[in-house]
């Protein structure tokens, strides 16, 4: 019987011309598969392209990295292509998600099976990365590691089954054993012992180590050349430029290095890569840290019997075994040099090195790895389709991915150099009421987030113009003005706001999260100039800036006066809800009234510092809002037009924007403490009001002008589309984004279950006033309260 030949495989993975070490992979995987196939394999590339490239055959589908919904397409697309088999070429870098986890969208709904070859394999992740890792493995009928390392650290650290992983090792070109004196000629390099380095520059590569080497080498051999090959990699570029490249040239210039070190800075063929190795006598990878597991630029040397000195990351410390190569240590110059100089005054040190890499290079060539992946995609045992636990197109969970693409039309068209204007008519900006400081501060909120996404240089121009405007708002004390006129000067006498707190949260989310290292001391010294004014806000000021300083304690996580200061304002809110509070009325005012949601969000956040005394607050008044703004099917937020006075009807009309948002991030942390779906199913249903599911039926969000209409009113929407309502928007539109595989947590029979149920455990829990059971959930969550909360 004739084994059965899958020849249709789909590819995901970044693709060549992309100036990506993975994409050169891909291209030569297709290549030595099709030649080891003889006309029998029909490779159908899926490209991963963050970078606006135009591509050619073979690819036939591109993934935007940060688009979720593209991840759930290209499975569809794949599904009606007929594919035999998914090759994933995984490296968490590549998709989009925290950890990539966007990836799995594609694997969970694709029908034909997947193999996934790993190009990284963390030794310590961190579990968000361990999981993501796990999930990939488990959706994947094979993994493909390059090394015995991968094998072992797979089993022992992430718990695959052995009999799932193949190894499979880095492809090798099979060039000829060849005299580099040709070579040297073409390049005009005779007479001189040459040194080569090559791949995309970043700081990891250690390339300064070895330029700290290369004055003992020089006076070794002055005829010594080191070349450094290659392109600064095209993320630094984005975020820094060619900072690096230019430090590094200056740092020759300062080791008197000059005549003996040269920069070739572009991303360079096959053959011209080909051309410089067989021109060089030592290849040198000074890698920084051991935690690389592959390497196609060592390969590559190593394959071509080249004499290597590198540092012992994983993958070096396979391929130079058995004295092909010689080990230093991380970041030991000296000892680099001293390697380098034995290999140039030592022949036959030379030779047997070359020799021998040369030899074990023969056993990985390119040839021999199209053939090992041929034989894996076309094994007898691989099955059909595989349909376990994978999804229908028919049965996502209602609206899982059906959300808008994020898209910063309106805020530009809301923007000048001075930052965004507060309101609008209609689509058009109203320069009559000019810019406020509560607006910008929105802005800087959206825009990092959606910088963390779109990392795109003209961003990072817009947030800074936001974040310009938020410092300016600062007085020398510390305190903030809101209002300026379109001529830019501030309102004299201007009634009281809460752009204190909005500015805190601003600079806080900022500081944990910074576009670069850079602004952190900039933002830092802003938001310690405030503090001392914290305690002066209404409660909403207070709970705007207990999220603020949240924020500020993830990245410094041991400031104690902002532990102190965030005690204090929770303190402060603690206080109003006792006050307030009784059976039948669990909330922080006589009246609820804007942005409420805010409150119990920031009890939340507080609870998850400092344990249970807040967190109580927090989830009793978060169930207590949701049972009076969620009816049986959507949310119908509090109006703003009467407010909703204890003991009196809650005002139906105008709902905003920004009561959508609030809510969404209070569920957002209502379920990360208890872990209960629910908070999930109406975080959704809290993002589907701006999408027609409210009491109108009609959307808030415009499709066409990507903006946000300013209020559902109770004979439809207000028209206009200003600065908070398309900020607001954004925030929750961003944060469902990055949310969204808990989604994929709730199957349809449960969000049947909640929908038929929820409305009436809400009138059972209002006739008993049943309280959550706090105690209950923290030992679940293991969230404990401080012994010495006050005490810092």
């Amino acid at each position: 019987m004739t084994e059965k030949r899958h020849s249709k495989v789909a590819i995901v993975s970044t693709f060549l011309p992309r100036k990506c070490g993975i994409a050169t992979f891909t291209s030569d995987l297709i290549k030595y598969t099709s030649s080891a196939a003889k006309g029998e394999f029909d490779p159908l590339v899926v490209a991963m392209n963050n970078e606006n490239i135009k591509y050619k055959d073979p690819v036939k589908f591109e993934i935007r990295q940060n688009v979720k919904s593209d991840y759930i397409c290209a499975a569809d697309y794949l599904n009606f292509s007929h594919v035999d088999v998914v090759s994933v070429q995984h490296e968490f870098g590549l998709f989009g998600g925290e950890a990539g986890c966007y990836l799995n969208l594609l694997l969970k709904r694709v029908n034909a099976p997947v193999i996934t070859t790993l190009h990284t394999v963390l030794n310590d992740p961190s579990e968000v990365y361990r999981k993501g890792l796990v999930d990939v493995c488990r959706e994947s009928y094979k993994i493909v590691v390059m090394n015995e390392k991968g094998v072992g650290m797979l089993k022992d650290i992430y718990g695959i089954d052995e009999k799932k992983i193949e190894l499979i090792a880095h492809g090798i070109p099979d060039l000829p054993f060849v005299d580099n004196n040709y070579y040297k000629h073409r390049f005009g390099m005779e007479g001189r012992r040459t040194i080569l380095t090559f791949g995309l520059l970043s700081k990891n590569k250690g390339i300064e180590v070895m330029l700290r080497a290369m004055p003992e080498i020089v006076k070794a051999d002055p005829s010594v050349l080191y070349i450094i090959l290659g392109m600064t990699h095209p993320s630094v570029l984005k975020h820094d430029g060619e900072s690096y490249r230019f430090g590094l040239q200056k740092m020759v210039k300062d080791l008197g290095c000059s005549k003996n070190v040269i920069f070739f800075n572009r991303f360079v063929t096959d053959e011209e890569l080909r051309n410089f190795l067989c021109a060089s006598d030592i290849y040198v990878t000074p890698y920084l840290n051991e935690e690389q597991l592959t390497s196609g630029t060592l390969s590559f040397a190593v394959g071509t019997g080249k004499a290597v000195v590198s540092t012992p990351y994983w993958a070096a410390c396979e391929l130079l075994a058995d004295e092909r190569g010689k080990l230093v240590d991380f970041g030991d110059h000296k000892q680099l040099a001293n390697a380098v100089i034995e290999i140039l005054k030592n022949d036959e040190l030379f030779y047997t090195l070359r020799r021998k890499a040369y030899d074990y290079g023969r056993s990985r060539t390119w040839t021999k790895a199209g053939e090992a992946y041929l034989k894996l995609f076309s094994a007898s045992g691989v099955p059909l389709c595989i349909n376990t636990n994978k999804t229908s197109l028919g049965s996502e969970a209602k609206s899982s991915f059906n959300i808008p693409e994020a898209s910063l039309d309106h805020v530009i068209q809301l923007s000048d150099d001075t930052g965004i204007l507060q309101h609008a008519k209609l689509t058009i900006p109203d320069r009559e009421h000019g810019y406020c400081t509560d607006d910008n501060a929105r802005a800087v909120i959206a825009i990092n987030k959606y910088y963390k996404q779109y990392p795109e240089p003209e961003i990072l121009k817009m947030l800074d113009k936001y974040i310009s405007f938020v410092l300016h708002s600062q007085n020398g004390d510390g305190s903030v003005r809101n209002f300026m006129d379109y001529s830019r000067k501030w309102v004299r006498n201007e009634p009281a706001s809460d752009a204190l707190g909005r500015v805190i949260w601003s600079l806080g989310s900022l500081i944990a999260d910074p576009p670069a290292e850079s602004y952190l001391s900039i933002i830092k010294d802003r938001f310690d100039m405030s503090i001392a004014k914290i305690s002066k806000q209404s409660i909403r000021g207070q709970a705007y800036s207990i999220i603020g300083m949240a924020d500020y304690l993830k990245q410094f996580p041991g400031a104690s006066d902002i532990k102190r200061q965030m005690i204090d304002s929770a303190d402060r809110i603690t206080a109003s809800y006792y006050k307030h509070s009784n059976y039948d009325w669990q909330w922080f005012e006589n009246k609820m009234t804007y942005d409420n949601a805010m409150l119990s969000y920031s009890m939340l956040i507080a609870g998850k510092h400092f344990g249970e005394k807040y967190l109580e607050i927090g989830i009793n008044t978060c169930d207590f809002l949701l049972d009076n703004t969620y009816t049986n099917s959507h949310f119908s937020f509090i109006g703003c037009d009467g407010w909703y006075p204890r003991g009196e009807a809650k005002a139906e009309f105008d709902q905003q924007p920004l009561e959508a948002t609030s809510t969404i991030l209070m569920l957002k942390a209502a379920y990360e403490i208890t872990e209960d779906h629910k908070y999930i199913i109406l975080l959704r249903k809290a993002f589907d009001w701006y999408l027609g599911d409210n009491d109108n039926e009609i959307a808030l969000y415009n499709f066409r002008t990507r903006g946000c209409f300013d209020g559902l009113e109770q004979c439809g929407v207000n028209l206009n589309q200003g600065a908070e309502s398309v900020l607001s928007f954004l925030i929750s539109l961003l944060t469902v984004v990055e949310v969204g595989s808990l989604f994929d947590r709730i199957d349809e029979t449960e969000l049947v279950n909640f929908e038929k149920n929820y409305p009436q455990q809400v009138t059972i829990k209002k006739q008993t006033q049943k309280k959550i059971p706090v105690k209950e959930i923290l030992k679940k969550r293991a969230i404990s309260q401080p012994k010495n909360a006050t005490g810092f």
